[in-house]
């Protein structure tokens, strides 16, 4: 096996623009694609530097359930200050909480989709 890295993963919504919003102004996140195919918008956010990337993936594309994505874990250098940041945005954040691997924390996008925030501890 030769793999290198995941190229994107999807986040069913079901308003692409509230998604984007989401995504780029309280997430920090910069839009790596945005263009009309046949199916309809491909919308693709990521944080700076990531390899792997985002497709906000809108009704008509692929038969997604809207909010159904669960387990996204993002790495952050700082997860106290992030989790400042999404409740002054509004968000329901659960923690941060320790635990063995690292400080984390628990929110939802605006469809439900269950991300994650890792502070990783320092030799996990």
């Amino acid at each position: 096996m030769h793999i290198t890295h995941a190229s994107f993963v999807t986040l069913p919504v079901a308003d692409q623009d509230r998604a984007l919003r989401f995504y780029r102004d309280v997430l920090g996140f910069r839009v790596t694609a945005d263009r009309e195919m046949p199916q309809g918008r491909w919308l693709q956010v990521a944080p700076e530097g990531a390899q792997t990337v985002f497709t906000l993936a809108g009704p008509g594309m692929g038969g997604f359930v809207a909010g159904s994505a669960r387990g996204i874990m993002l790495v952050t250098t700082d997860v106290d200050a992030d989790c400042a940041r999404l409740t002054e945005a509004g968000v329901s954040v659960q923690g941060p909480d320790d635990l063995p691997w690292g400080r984390m924390a628990a929110f939802e996008d605006p469809d439900g989709n269950g991300l994650m925030l890792l502070t990783e501890k320092e030799g996990s």
